[in-house]
This record gives structure tokens, sequence and C-alpha cells, in this order.
């Protein structure tokens, strides 16, 4: 085999395809104490995963959900697998139970997956990349929250970033697909989350509280705000005002975010979304958008108890980064 890929030779047109010399491996963990942490931030999988949600960022600027863009087959078959993790929350009821928080129907919910993922990725994969699905699958598990503790939080929202990000290595997704991964697939799972999150009245997993950002998700506000960069009207103090959340919720990911915080929290916003409030003062969507970015990097991505959980492989690697 390692033969022939050295003598492909660049005529041949096999540009599209996905690079052959992946060693697919089950991801595991790397990061046991604080000091690991360098070893992170200097690895490969780190300027990946921050390259490929920054291209993303770039991708969004200044578009609205409902824009027109192309839907590709693997979109569609991402989409088909969310609607089966969507449909197994109907088919799992929660049980009655003293407390109210964590109910333990999601243990069942959650086995199902466990079982399932392999068989969900596979399906979702071109033939010749099936040997990826283990690795790939191990994503998807971890990105539904935690089925001992059952909460969810921005280290579980990783886990699904990078799962799409494993999704572009090894060809699956493509440069073209770019706006249908946040504005489709990572829009569907978002609503498939608050549908977890309100069903089984998930804890928030490791959340500030009122100093948090959100306390179950980040990435819908770095990328939601980039889309309202240079919006002609919708400036960051109005994300505050119930009018303009409802009437424009369906075309922006940020204010379909503060919808779900305005459903969910009661009180002033100001009490229960401190930073949020305070990211309303900020004169710009672009500034909000850059200290967002900024903000991730330092209360998600540089956070021991986040990262301790995060896994590599073959595609997200702990190797350092070439120099």
């Amino acid at each position: 085999k390692e033969r022939k890929e050295q003598h492909s030779d660049s005529s041949s047109h096999e540009d599209d395809m996905p690079p052959v010399s992946f060693n697919f491996m089950l991801p595991k963990k790397e990061i046991s104490m604080v000091p690991d942490m360098g070893k992170w931030k200097r690895s490969q999988a780190y300027a990946d995963y921050m390259g490929f949600i920054l291209t993303l960022n770039e991708g969004v600027k200044g578009k609205k959900l409902t824009c027109e863009y192309q839907v590709s087959e693997t979109v569609e078959k991402l989409l088909a697998m969310l609607a089966t993790l969507d449909r197994w929350i109907d088919e799992t009821p929660p049980v009655d139970q003293p407390s109210r928080f964590g109910n333990k129907a999601y243990r069942t919910w959650y086995a199902k997956l466990d079982q399932e993922a392999e068989a969900l990725v596979t399906a979702v994969l071109p033939s010749e990349r099936h040997d990826a699905a283990p690795e790939i699958a191990v994503y998807l598990k971890e990105a539904v929250g935690n089925s001992t503790r059952i909460d969810y939080g921005t280290g579980h929202e990783a886990a699904f970033a990078a799962f799409l990000c494993c999704l572009c290595k090894v060809g699956a997704l493509r440069i073209e697909d770019q706006l249908a991964i946040i504005f489709k697939v990572f829009d569907t799972y978002l609503q498939v989350m608050h549908k977890l999150q309100k069903t089984y009245r998930m804890e928030p997993a490791g959340s500030q509280g009122v100093w948090g950002l959100d306390d179950f998700q980040f990435l819908p506000f770095i990328w939601g705000s980039s889309q309202l960069i240079d919006h002609p009207t919708l400036e960051p103090k109005h994300f505050v005002e119930e009018k303009v959340v409802n009437e424009y919720h369906q075309d922006y990911m940020f204010l379909e975010s503060i919808k779900f915080i305005n459903e969910m929290k009661t009180g002033p916003f100001a009490e229960h979304s401190n930073q949020l409030w305070n990211i309303s003062a900020v004169p710009s969507w672009s500034k909000v958008n850059q200290g967002l970015i900024r903000m991730y990097k330092a209360e998600c991505l540089e956070k021991f108890p986040v990262i301790q959980h995060f896994k590599f492989g073959s595609l997200l690697s702990i190797q350092p980064v070439k120099p």
C-alpha cells in the first residue's frame, strides 16, 4: 500500500480524494495534569481545531441563517443522523424521580447513542472512508453531555465541533459546505441539545453561574456575532430587547441563543446573564466577535477542567505543530 502511494503521480486526478495516509485510532485523553496544558496549546489538534472555528467564523460573516447555500449529500446525512437522536428523545420520556435535575432517562437515551454511534457515523461517511468511523464516532459520543453526571457544557459542544472538523479532515465535508455546516448542521445540533437540556433537566457542566457567558453553549455566540458584523440596523445594544429577538431570531444564531436563555431563565437579563449584558454595551459586532474569540480561548480552551476530557487520535493529534 505504501509503495502505491509513492507512485501516485500528481497528474492523476486525485485532488478531490482525501489523502490516504491516515492510521486511524481510537482517540484517548492526553491531558491529565495542569502542566500538560502546554502540550495541548502546542498540539496539532489545537491548531486544527482553532483553525476550523476561525475559518467558519469568516465564512458566516454578514450572512443570515436563511440565506442561500448548497447542501451536500454528507450534510443531508448528518441532518438525518441528528433527526435520529431527536427521535430517540421522543421515545425516551423523562421518568418520575424525586430530584428535579438530571433525569435518569437521559442515561437510557445515551446508552442508545453509545451503542449506535459507530453505525450512525459509518452512514455519514463515504464508502471509501468507513475505516474512520470508530475514531470519529468517539467525538459524537462526547458531544451530547455526560451520562454519569447528566450534565452538558462547552467541552461537549467542543467535541461536536471536533467531530465536524474530523469529517472535514477525511474529506467527507468540504470547503463549499461551510455555510451548511453552521447554518444547517450546527444549528440543528443546537436544537437537539436544547431539547436534551430541557427534557432531562441537564445540569450545566462546570458552569461559572452568572459569571459565565451561558450555562451550556459558547460557539453560537461567536459565529452568531460574526453573522451580525456590519448589519445595517442591529447593534449589540439591541439584543437585550425582546422585540428584536422575537423578530430576528430566525435569521441570526446569536439571537436564537438569547431567545433560548429568555425562555429558560426568569428575572432581569442583567442578573441572570451578566456577561452577555456587558457585551451589549460593546459598540460594534466585530468587537464583540473578537472579544468572544479571546474569551473562548481563555475560558474554555485554556481551562484544564474542560480540556482534561478532550480526546486525541490521528485526526486531532496531540503531536506538536511542525515548525
